[in-house]
């Protein structure tokens, strides 16, 4: 690449989840559902998984649905970050 052309952006692929813990100063745990189909019996399955995030929005209460961006590691177990509140 020339010094001159730019790099492309990188395409972060999001989750959107709800917020079910606050307690902690800048962080808040987020529960991802996802719904996948079983290959052979068919049937709907639903798992959660919850993820801690790093929360810079300081008004997000229990319940908020939010977007997470997957970024550096911050912590040991903080490798997202909040990047909006989309609904209460």
């Amino acid at each position: 690449m020339k010094n001159n052309q730019k790099k492309e952006g990188i395409i972060q692929k999001g989750l959107t989840g709800s917020v079910v813990s606050v307690r902690q100063k800048q962080t808040a745990i987020v529960e991802v559902m996802s719904i996948k189909r079983h290959p052979i019996y068919k049937k709907t399955v639903r798992r959660t998984r919850r993820y801690a995030a790093h929360n810079l929005l300081n008004d997000l209460k229990v319940g908020d649905k939010v977007l997470i961006l997957p970024v550096r590691p911050m912590s040991r177990t903080k490798y997202y970050r909040i990047a909006e509140k989309i609904t209460k």
